[in-house]
């Protein structure tokens, strides 16, 4: 089987290399661009494509690869929500993801969000560098019986829940797909009126897209704290925009954003970034944004690849896929 994996980046390959050392039969060829309309030509010869998060798997991509014969596009990621799935079955296009991968390293990047956001350390390190250790201004809180709200309550969400609960605070929990825990299960609206902290860990699809819009920030307390860990369009950047400058939204913690695709994951520290909505929202002295790097662990990266070259060697010897897509 030959694959075409896109978006490739340097700091996964060895990951990928050593997981392909036992699949002799599995050539992969890396391209550091995404996959998308101008670079869709480069599966011409290819069996299958890996993809990540913001590669372009729509209609037409998936029509296109259909006609280049390939049969199989492997997620090396959890969320499929840039894949057409109705338009890749159609084609008979077989599609597999990597449905859990290390999800402590995500619920760990949130206590990280929370904590710095909490505590300000990312303000104190820069004051400390020059030689300023006044503490004013650096006045923090407790994650000690605060009511944190959690919002999907699957691997990532339950690892969070767990870290959480040795801090001891009080966790709520909406999601309709689970049962009692250690955790108290709510509403969406009771989330929302009651939690001093909120933690999205929920798919995005046609039921979640803008889940926090304008009417889900005036039901919240006045200064939440919001951490976004999962999708971008899970929030409504103008809405939350809004939230910040009334104060509603006292700190947001972001490491996914709903136009990230034209963004993350390459250094444009030369450029001048033309997104008005990510500039505003950087601006903020209580927002803090990392570049989708909260599954970035060795331990993550390494199962990774171990499983996306396994769905990968299930396509190419006609097995059935463990994870596939339906």
């Amino acid at each position: 089987m030959k694959i075409a994996l896109f978006s490739s980046q340097s700091y996964e390959k060895p990951f990928f290399d050593t997981a392909l050392s036992s699949y002799p039969s599995l050539e992969l060829t890396y391209f550091s661009e995404p996959l998308s309309e101008r670079t869709v030509s480069l599966c011409e010869g290819f069996d299958a494509v890996c993809v990540f998060v913001n590669d372009d798997v729509g209609e037409q991509i998936l029509s296109q690869l259909a006609n280049f014969g390939v049969g199989l596009v492997a997620l090396r990621c959890a969320g499929f929500n840039n894949v057409d799935i109705h338009t890749a079955n159609s084609l008979n296009i077989k599609v597999v993801r990597v449905p859990a991968y290390s999800p402590e390293a995500v619920a760990e990047h949130c206590i990280a969000l929370m904590l710095t956001l909490s505590r300000k350390t990312h303000k104190a390190y820069n004051r400390v560098r020059e030689d300023n250790f006044d503490l004013n201004g650096l006045l923090g809180f407790n994650l000690h019986n605060k009511t944190v709200g959690i919002i999907g309550a699957g691997k990532i969400g339950q690892a969070l829940i767990s870290i959480l609960n040795g801090f001891g605070a009080n966790v709520l929990v909406f999601d309709p797909n689970i049962g009692e825990g250690s955790y108290t299960k709510v509403t969406l609206d009771m989330l929302l009126a009651q939690s001093d902290i909120i933690s999205l860990h929920c798919p995005l699809n046609d039921a979640t897209f803008h889940l926090l819009n304008a009417q889900a920030f005036s039901k919240m307390k006045h200064g939440v704290m919001l951490i976004n860990t999962s999708r971008g369009a899970l929030i409504d950047s103008k809405a939350c925009i809004e939230a910040l400058k009334s104060r509603k939204i006292g700190y947001l913690g972001l490491d996914v954003y709903e136009q990230e695709s034209e963004l993350f994951f390459k250094d444009r520290s030369s450029e001048i970034i033309q997104d008005d909505i990510f500039t505003r929202l950087v601006s903020f002295p209580n927002v803090l944004i990392t570049g989708h790097q909260g599954f970035f662990t060795q331990e993550a990266l390494c199962q990774i690849a171990q499983v996306t070259i396994s769905n990968l060697n299930e396509g190419d010897i006609g097995a059935t896929l463990t994870n596939q897509v339906i």
